[in-house]
């Protein structure tokens, strides 16, 4: 567990160097609640961007955004939810989106909008 862990933190750390040269501010890191984590907590001009990021060694174990399902955005849905709770940040006000960063070997891809918000 300790491995998988430490190479997603990589992953994640290449992930927030990514979303920064394409001029995001990150917010933050790893926010976790009891129902999920979301990796990534950034800024793009006005927006709120909440980012999961999935890494594969190679594309033999399938594409790293199919990884992604209704199950797993629905859960970072409800950790954004929290965070915007806690944070005082309101949809109306704010805009928010879903992104999701897929790394396989050193290709990294990036969705914006990926998902809508779903509970």
């Amino acid at each position: 567990m300790e491995n998988t862990r430490c190479t997603g933190a990589l992953y994640e750390e290449k992930a927030a160097h990514y979303l920064e040269r394409k001029g995001m501010f990150i917010i933050e890191k790893n926010f976790r609640v009891r129902q999920a984590e979301i990796d990534i907590i950034a800024r793009d001009g006005t927006a709120i961007v909440f980012v999961e990021v999935k890494y594969r060694k190679n594309g033999n174990s399938g594409h790293p955004f199919e990884t992604v399902d209704f199950r797993k955005q629905r859960k970072i849905c409800r950790a954004a939810f929290f965070y915007m709770n806690k944070n005082k940040i309101s949809p109306e006000n704010t805009s928010i989106r879903f992104d999701v960063i897929g790394i396989t070997g050193d290709k990294i891809e990036h969705i914006e909008n990926a998902f809508s918000f779903v509970l």
